[in-house]
């Protein structure tokens, strides 16, 4: 059964539509988001138990849990026709973030929280050499995946294929692309790709892209960790909308 850890993503599983089984907290621990954690435990029939520290870590994969550990259902799984009937019925445009081979859950989770946060429509990833939903993953992006879809896909070009099918501008971040993410003009629907660590977007990816835009950069690092990259691009999309995200 899968497993959700730490504080917040296990209080926003809880406010989301998952269903939770169990929850197991560990003992004499108390904090403001724990009662919170508690009080919504109680509200929705769900059994908490309290455990030692020693059995959390031994049941924990984050190696992050914080205290709490619950058993859920999977997450909602979502196809691209879910996306592009959201882009449909919304007012405005959408954002979809695709994953080119994420492979560290870290940043993954990071992105997630991201997208969520700045008002994206969904994430798109992989389902081969890429990171999947791991504790790790649900950790680090503290709740969001509950909220926004996440898309798990076979194959990222088809997916950018069906995407621009349904009039999605394909946008790449790529360290050679000649233009900014300043200078590029980020209205309309876009699909934003972001590139594996360490090696960027594929060869076809990146062709399958309508556009390519890079992030300027001062000094010699050479590149940006990807959930950086992603959260640049992400906020300069919505800026150029004009749009209150709060």
């Amino acid at each position: 059964m899968p497993k959700i850890e730490g504080r917040n993503p296990v209080y926003e599983a809880l406010r989301g539509n998952r269903k939770i089984h169990r929850i197991f907290i560990q003992e004499k621990i108390s904090a403001e988001v724990i009662d919170d954690i508690l009080e919504l435990a109680a509200e929705k029939k769900i059994p908490v138990s309290r455990i030692s520290s020693q059995k959390l870590d031994e049941s924990a994969r984050s190696h992050a849990h914080q205290g709490v550990i619950a058993e859920a259902d999977p997450l909602k799984e979502y196809g691209l026709a879910d996306i592009i009937e959201i882009k449909e019925n919304k007012d405005g445009d959408a954002l979809v973030v695709i994953l080119d081979e994420i492979k560290d859950p870290h940043n993954f989770g990071a992105i997630i929280r991201t997208a969520y946060a700045a008002g994206a429509d969904a994430v798109v990833y992989q389902d081969r050499r890429a990171v999947g939903i791991t504790p790790v993953v649900l950790k680090a992006a503290a709740g969001a995946a509950e909220h926004i879809p996440l898309v798990k896909v076979s194959n990222i070009n088809y997916a950018i294929r069906d995407l621009k099918e349904a009039h999605f501008w394909i946008a790449g971040a790529d360290a050679a692309a000649e233009q900014t993410h300043f200078e590029a003009d980020l209205s309309g629907s876009i699909g934003l790709v972001i590139g594996s660590e360490g090696s960027g977007l594929r060869r076809l990816v990146r062709e399958n892209c309508d556009f390519l835009v890079k992030i300027p950069m001062s000094g010699e690092l050479g590149s940006l960790n990807a959930s950086v990259a992603a959260a640049i691009i992400i906020y300069e999309i919505f800026r150029q909308r004009g749009k209150d995200i709060s």
